[in-house]
């Protein structure tokens, strides 16, 4: 006997959006909260950049990513506005030296919606816009308002309702964007917000494998659908 199907399993091509979310490369904070999680608390590690093994990360994911044709599909990278974020931004889906022969590589821009947990912990505090620009020219920084980082405070840590708040925010905007396949390069606890936004649409089980926590330069894909349009 047949089980009754839902009939609401197919969505016209238009009202869905392809979206690869991926976790930054492992930065130099990751492996020294291994040791000692109050070492997050230390100014030495301000705005945390990639460890060598967090660039052969990105490395190897960069190969999978050209090879499978999933370079030539993305059609905007959006990422945290953090020094791992963009280097992992850039290796994996940029054209770093822009070279002429990369012509495939899509725009990438950065956003502050998809930063990190802001406040007390020193690795998720940004850079002067101004710097950053020199360390990566190929990425748009047009949509940051701010020259100086104002969102991260000294003595209040942002709370995972205003991830999630952070979370539903983005994901508005990013279904008023033209493109149809994005990449969003960002950290384990915001894109676990991300799809927290959706959850509830989906089974208990899907919905704890979907929402798990990312391991370090991981890619995770989803389709979101506008059901109003269907």
């Amino acid at each position: 006997m047949c089980r009754e199907m839902d009939a609401r399993f197919l969505y016209p091509l238009e009202s869905c959006k392809i979206i690869h979310l991926l976790r930054h490369g492992q930065a130099l904070h990751n492996v020294e909260a291994e040791k000692d999680r109050n070492a997050l608390l230390s100014p030495h590690l301000f705005d945390a950049p990639l460890t060598d093994h967090g660039h052969q990360q990105v490395e190897d994911l960069r190969e999978r990513v050209v090879s499978s044709g999933l370079l030539k599909r993305v059609e905007l990278v959006v990422t945290s506005p953090l020094f791992r974020t963009m280097q992992t931004a850039v290796g994996v889906f940029g054209n770093e030296y822009e070279q002429p022969s990369m012509t495939n590589s899509p725009p990438i821009l950065a956003l502050e919606v998809a930063r990190d947990r802001n406040g007390v912990r020193p690795p998720d505090m940004r850079r002067s816009i101004s710097e950053y620009q020199t360390l990566f020219p190929t990425i748009d920084f047009s949509q940051i308002e701010s020259e100086e980082d104002n969102l991260w405070r000294p003595d209040v840590r942002e709370s995972e309702e205003e991830i999630l708040a952070r979370g539903l925010e983005f994901m508005k905007w990013l279904w008023k964007r033209p493109e149809k396949e994005v990449a969003v390069v960002s950290h384990g606890i915001v894109l676990q917000h991300m799809l927290y936004v959706f959850a509830n649409d989906c089974d208990e089980s899907i919905r704890h494998e979907l929402c798990k926590r990312f391991a370090n330069c991981e890619i995770r894909t989803v389709v979101i659908v506008d059901k109003g349009l269907v």
